[in-house]
């Protein structure tokens, strides 16, 4: 049983240009316990998918459901199995960490008692006990982005989206990340839905790549597999076969898989 499923699933904006078909009919279906790798060009349409996905944009076509519930009918109960991490986070600077995720935890119903007990397993899983009762804005790079992941997992979400989880992390933070995300798969059997421009981290990362382009799918399947189909060892080169063009510049530093 698919955990998302999309069907047409397309979003239309309206301009003073006329209408602008950001996605134009996207079927996907993404397994429990996957880490599915969604990667594209500038302008391909993921982010507009991921906003769809996560209830921020409503749909203007298709149909989905994500973690059991329909998209349009049900974006609540959606919204209750899901965690989101935005790429620019979400903490607030002058509060402690502690605070940060009982708060989170109370938002989504947990007691006050809950709420406590699940910010110091949060902290533990995520390598943050030192720091619990640190300012956020004391933090590193790599303290803030597992805070904010750390919080996207408060309610315990059957599906994790993770927008652009690494960038401007140093390498050793982005290693620590990616070992997070795979024990989350592992340990907890989470799903993760991952954006990113590194194609490095989608390759070490992802069970199952989908690579979107001008608003629809052009290639999914495992890593390995799209790297063997297009005669290529990288998956850079695989993804410029494949779109013919390149994803964002980013700072690709190397990281041990």
């Amino acid at each position: 049983m698919a955990i998302i499923s999309t069907a047409g699933l397309a979003r239309t904006f309206q301009t003073r240009n006329g209408p602008v078909e950001a996605v134009r009919g996207i079927d996907l279906t993404v397994r429990p316990g996957e880490i599915l790798g969604f990667l594209g060009p500038n302008g391909a349409g993921k982010t507009t998918t991921l906003r769809m996905l996560t209830t921020l944009l409503p749909p203007t076509g298709g149909a989905a459901t994500v973690a059991g519930h329909d998209l349009v009918k049900d974006p609540a109960a959606v919204r209750a199995k899901i965690g989101y991490v935005a790429q620019s986070g979400g903490v607030d600077p002058s509060e402690t960490v502690r605070d940060e995720l009982v708060v989170q935890g109370r938002l989504y119903r947990l007691s006050r008692s809950e709420a406590v007990a699940r910010a110091e397993e949060l902290a533990r899983d995520l390598g943050l006990v030192d720091v619990l009762d640190r300012k956020t804005a004391a933090l590193s790079g790599g303290q803030r982005r597992r805070l904010d992941i750390a919080m996207g997992l408060a309610h315990r979400p059957e599906v994790l989206f993770l927008d652009e989880p690494t960038t401007g992390l140093d390498p050793g933070s982005r290693a620590d990340l990616w070992e997070l995300v795979r024990r989350l798969r592992d340990a907890h059997g989470t799903t993760v839905f991952l954006t990113t421009h590194y194609l490095d981290e989608a390759d070490a990362l992802s069970d199952r790549l989908v690579i979107v382009d001008r608003g629809a799918v052009v290639a999914e399947g495992a890593p390995a597999a799209l790297k063997a189909e297009h005669g290529c060892t990288t998956l850079q080169d695989a993804f410029l076969a494949i779109t013919g063009r390149g994803p964002a510049p980013v700072d690709t530093a190397p990281v041990a898989v």
